[in-house]
């Protein structure tokens, strides 16, 4: 079986995007001294479009990722769906922001493939998928385009030259930033059965959809916003090689309602946590319902509740 190449299928996609960029509203400037750097929503506006394009490439086009009218029982005109059947390729060695670039000044949340060639998380060494590609892309989660001292230190962590790093930006409070985030339901149950201990071997394939938040007034209402998307919206299918009984002891423990800090805004709990993540329980972060597939008798078990009376809480209060 030939490789699955990450930074080579998300770098053609991130030149189609380049090639389209007036019509996205995005932006590509190749820097002097190393890099390209492609802005989804940092000075220019963004598009719609251009954040269904952004999770794509995130997932290194390992993923289909569209738009459609939102179901009845969420508080928003539109979902943000996923599927892959592929992924972990898509979801935990590319699309999963495991990797806090902090450079002099510089901060942002990092994922995309080039994650596949630094490979210093723990998940690699489970999952594989580490490469050494000619060229890397990364998508940040920043209000700021990554300067020459950053780039510098991101094509050393990855082995490359600094003019084969390309690299998608979008803040949270931008239309393509919330839809890059909104579009990680799947990723985030991925993630959580890792946490819960479930080998994610067993898995086939998978999709999901959640509300389109509406886009925040700043970053940090942005980051409230999208997580409740997912937290309290996000609906998870995966299909995997387990037992009906395997499913049925692993199934309760995925749903965000799983997690002690569940029944609020994430706004709240962030700011209940001094705006620390790492105060939070990292086992909140999953969709708010799954279900479970067995491939071996073809019953499906569904754990958790769209929660959509926190979801108007939360995205109402954007409009204050």
């Amino acid at each position: 079986m030939q490789p699955i190449m990450l930074n080579a299928r998300a770098a053609h996609l991130l030149s189609t995007c380049s090639d389209d960029a007036d019509s996205l509203q995005i932006q590509a400037h190749t820097r002097t001294d190393g890099g390209t750097t492609f802005d989804f929503g940092v000075q220019c506006d963004g598009s719609l479009e251009a954040g269904r394009l952004l999770a794509r490439i995130c997932m290194a086009d390992m993923a289909q990722v569209h738009i459609s009218p939102a179901r009845d029982i969420v508080c928003t005109e539109s979902d943000v769906c996923v599927s892959s059947v592929h992924p972990l390729a898509a979801c935990m060695a590319s699309q999963y922001a495991g990797w806090q670039i902090s450079c002099g000044d510089y901060f942002g949340m990092g994922s995309g493939p080039m994650r596949a060639a630094y490979g210093n998380e723990e998940i690699f060494d489970d999952i594989g998928f580490k490469e050494n590609p000619d060229c890397v892309v990364g998508v940040i989660e920043s209000s700021a385009i990554p300067d020459a001292e950053t780039i510098q230190m991101l094509a050393e962590k990855c082995q490359i030259d600094a003019a084969s790093v390309l690299l998608a930006v979008a803040p949270t409070a931008s239309i393509a930033g919330t839809v890059q985030v909104v579009a990680r339901s799947l990723e985030t149950a991925l993630h959580k059965m890792h946490e819960v201990g479930c080998d994610l071997v067993h898995v086939l394939e998978g999709s999901g959809i959640a509300p389109l938040a509406p886009v925040a007034a700043d970053d940090l209402k942005g980051i409230g916003l999208t997580n409740d998307a997912v937290l309290y919206g996000g609906d998870v299918t995966i299909r995997l090689r387990l037992s009906d009984e395997q499913i049925n002891e692993l199934g309760p423990k995925i749903p965000s309602a799983a997690s002690a800090d569940f029944g609020r805004p994430f706004l709240e709990t962030f700011k209940s946590y001094d705006y620390d993540f790492y105060k939070i329980d990292p086992l909140l972060f999953s969709p708010a319902k799954i279900t479970l597939i067995s491939d071996d008798s073809g019953n499906a078990f569904t754990f958790g509740e769209i929660r959509n009376d926190i979801l108007q809480e939360s995205f109402s209060s954007n409009e204050t």
